[in-house]
């Protein structure tokens, strides 16, 4: 799938919610897959882009950690999941 796949899901082209949408992102674009407990998780962080806070610590689901840690900065999410189609505005349709 990949990047394409990834801009497609985040522009609403194939007709599906966010959580749908990133759910199948971190199935699909990664291996091995992420597990659907992080779909809140990455949401979570891309509001925090959208807030101007990447530094916001989010905690993570039971069993996951990150460095050690039972929660993790919103940029280690954003990069590690590949959220940047999520986190970019589309200039071509100002």
């Amino acid at each position: 799938m990949g990047n394409n796949m990834a801009t497609e899901l985040a522009d609403g082209t194939l007709g599906l919610d966010m959580e749908s949408a990133i759910g199948m992102h971190l199935r699909g674009n990664h291996y091995p897959p992420v597990p659907l407990s992080m779909v809140p998780v990455c949401i979570e962080a891309i509001d925090a882009y959208w807030e101007d806070d990447l530094n916001r610590a989010i905690e993570l689901p039971e069993g996951i950690s990150w460095r050690g840690e039972t929660h993790a900065p919103a940029y280690a999410i954003i990069e590690s999941h590949h959220l940047d189609a999520w986190c970019t505005e589309d200039e071509d349709y100002e």
